[in-house]
């Protein structure tokens, strides 16, 4: 396997580290990592966003202003704002969704948390979601967050991957596992 990383990967890596060490030395790493959650969820949901910020022909100042809007509507930090200005002047706006991932993760990482993908049949409640957690956390010993999903398609159970590792306790692979079975005899 190729240990090459991309240059945006590496660039993403290198912007998420320094915006982490700038909000944790000025004790704002919580504010900061709500504001780029929230930010996130925008850019996710708002397509005119995405193609806004990635085309290379708006220009810096157009971009500035929206960054500017989306700071003061999301209250940013003076850091935050300035940080994504800084992305917009150096022509980096389009590694954002990267380099809010990287910071995410160094944030889980600081407070010994693991992420985890959760999907059920069917919707959890936040006690049976917490008591999941809570029983994987244990035998793992590390602190799991989970993403959470729904697959109805599951028919019944849950599947659960951390990193390789993955329990799938639903009826939709335990009925693959049988046809499997019946095919081979």
């Amino acid at each position: 396997m190729s240990t090459n990383k991309s240059f945006s990967t590496e660039t993403s890596k290198r912007y998420a580290r320094a915006l982490f060490e700038v909000a944790n030395e000025s004790s704002e790493l919580v504010k900061t990592e709500n504001s780029l959650i929230e930010f996130l969820n925008i850019y996710d949901s708002s397509f005119e966003l995405v193609n806004f910020l990635k085309n290379p022909t708006q220009s810096n100042k157009n971009q500035l202003e929206a960054i500017n809007i989306i700071s003061n509507k999301l209250t940013f930090s003076k850091n935050l704002n300035n940080f994504m200005s800084l992305l917009v002047k150096k022509k980096r706006i389009f590694f954002v969704k990267k380099i809010i991932q990287n910071f995410l993760k160094l944030c889980s990482e600081k407070r010994n948390e693991l992420k985890a993908s959760l999907v059920s049949s069917k919707t959890l409640s936040e006690e049976e979601l917490n008591e999941i957690s809570s029983q994987f956390s244990q035998s793992i010993g590390s602190k799991i967050k989970f993403e959470y999903r729904v697959d109805e398609s599951l028919i019944g159970g849950v599947k659960i991957q951390l990193g390789s590792l993955m329990v799938d306790t639903s009826i939709k692979n335990k009925l693959n596992k049988y046809k499997k079975l019946m095919l081979e005899s």
